[in-house]
């Protein structure tokens, strides 16, 4: 007795290769995971809330509630966040205007400084980057800008 055959439908082996590209970019972009880079430049401990509070104070002043909800922690956390960047010089806290109990976060020059390196260590393109030629690059930026345009916000 004959075995069916199975017939791949171009639309099911289009989605196996998308499948495939975008499993073979996540892992491509896990591999470059800078965090111990940038624990060992900036020493701010462990997890990465402390860095994505400075480089969002970038973007000016926050409250305690913007700052927990910008990177997703609780308000308490952000507050234990907030006082380890107040003990490093990094950041500064006064009254909110108009509502002393709530707290507005900015950035000091030392804060400044820290953010600018974050963002220059995680903004390094990694080796194999630097190894492609332009015109396969301007097709790497081509795509992501396309696939950019979709995104929300």
């Amino acid at each position: 007795m004959a075995q069916p055959q199975i017939v791949t439908q171009p639309e099911a082996q289009h989605d196996d290769h998308a499948t495939r590209v975008w499993v073979a970019l996540q892992a491509f972009v896990r591999a470059q995971d800078r965090r111990e880079e940038l624990r060992d430049a900036l020493c701010l401990g462990r997890g990465t809330g402390r860095i994505t509070a400075l480089l969002k104070l970038t973007e000016g002043p926050l409250t305690l509630r913007d700052i927990a909800e910008l990177i997703g922690v609780d308000a308490p956390y952000a507050t234990l966040i907030v006082d380890h960047l107040e003990a490093r010089g990094l950041v500064g806290r006064t009254s909110y205007p108009g509502d002393r109990r709530r707290k507005l976060v900015t950035l000091t020059p030392a804060g400044r400084a820290a953010a600018a390196l974050a963002s220059h260590i995680m903004d390094q393109p990694p080796a194999g980057f630097a190894q492609l030629p332009d015109d396969e690059l301007a097709v790497l930026e081509r795509i992501l800008n396309r696939l950019g345009a979709d995104l929300p916000g």
